[in-house]
């Protein structure tokens, strides 16, 4: 089962952090960390998923 939690932590940190960088005019930096974010979540819910 996918680990939900972890997954929420990531997502809501990069979040966070990408509202940071937006506010310093960093939009690149912003987005940048919000698709490695999106990227770590999707990768702990394949490795979390219900196996055949």
């Amino acid at each position: 089962m996918p680990d939900y939690p972890k997954m929420y932590a990531i997502l809501c940190g990069a979040a966070s952090e990408a509202i940071d960088r937006i506010r310093e005019g960093s939009a690149d930096a912003a987005a940048q960390l919000l698709q490695s974010a999106l990227l770590e979540a999707e990768e702990i819910y394949i490795a979390g998923g219900d196996k055949p």
